[in-house]
């Protein structure tokens, strides 16, 4: 939900409705600077949050940040933007920052996945005490984006010293974009016994509902509304009744228009496949 004109703005349009969580971005996802938050902003987030019922808020971080760069001083400045969305979210008492893990950009996969993880060693000594924990998420691997497959979040995380902090996020599309087939029963267990062997469903901790524009294994990052993609309605169907995964946030990504009918048809869809 947009956060344009307040932080507390994202709340109102997710009441409006019917969200039971959103995810926000802490300042513009599109520019590096952006004025601090204020005494004001904060108690009226606050105050909006705990009026409107939405009692799960994630957030989720810049789209140009990136944590892999091999670039020394794009590194830095990513670490320390970085750092300014843990600030924001430990502030306004949201429990997960979402992000991207990063780009090699050339350097290759395995040199990649180390800066990474240098990089979250480097925001967590500058973050101690902190409540805010990194939900990493599974990334389409689209151009030498890291993240898409579950080796390589375990890798991140074995290699995090303190990585009792890190948590993941699991984006459908992105996923299936990455290769792992949801759009069957069988498929759709077989993914998530895969996930648990390589790295622990109890470190889920939020999901991104996503269909996608694309087909299997494209590896290009491109959403869609559920049910007007290549996924199909039964993994999302699973997904809704799977004990596993009762209580975490799930956030649509998915395109929309000013009025936000696609988010209440969607929503009012997805909760039809309770049972």
């Amino acid at each position: 939900m947009s956060i344009a004109g307040g932080v507390q703005n994202a709340l109102h349009a997710g009441e409006s409705v019917g969200c039971e969580a959103i995810q926000i971005f802490t300042k513009s996802s599109r520019q590096w600077a952006s004025a601090p938050l204020s005494e004001d902003d904060i108690r009226a987030f606050k105050d909006t949050q705990e009026a409107s019922g939405i009692h799960t808020v994630v957030a989720h971080d810049s789209y140009l940040l990136n944590l892999g760069a091999p670039d020394t001083e794009l590194r830095k400045k990513s670490i320390t933007a970085f750092v300014d969305e843990m600030e924001r979210c430990e502030a306004l008492a949201i429990p997960y920052l979402i992000a991207h893990p990063g780009a090699h950009t050339g350097q290759g996969e395995r040199a990649g996945l180390r800066t990474i993880a240098r990089s979250l060693d480097a925001i967590q000594r500058r973050c101690q005490g902190y409540k805010v924990n990194v939900a990493l998420e599974i990334t389409a691997g689209q151009g030498t984006n890291l993240g898409y497959r579950f080796e390589q979040i375990s890798n991140i995380i074995d290699s995090v010293k303190m990585s009792d902090r890190l948590r993941v996020c699991f984006d459908t599309e992105h996923a299936f974009a990455a290769g792992y087939d949801l759009r069957t029963r069988e498929g759709y267990e077989r993914t998530f016994t895969e996930f648990d062997e390589k790295i622990g469903i109890e470190l889920l901790a939020a999901f991104h509902l996503n269909d996608s524009k694309k087909e299997l294994d494209c590896r290009v990052d491109r959403h869609e509304i559920i049910g007007k993609g290549h996924i199909g309605l039964e993994p999302f169907r699973l997904l809704m009744n799977d004990k596993r995964f009762f209580g975490l946030p799930m956030c649509l990504e998915t395109p929309k228009g000013k009025d936000l009918k696609e988010d209440r048809e969607t929503l009012e869809l997805l909760r039809s496949f309770r049972s």
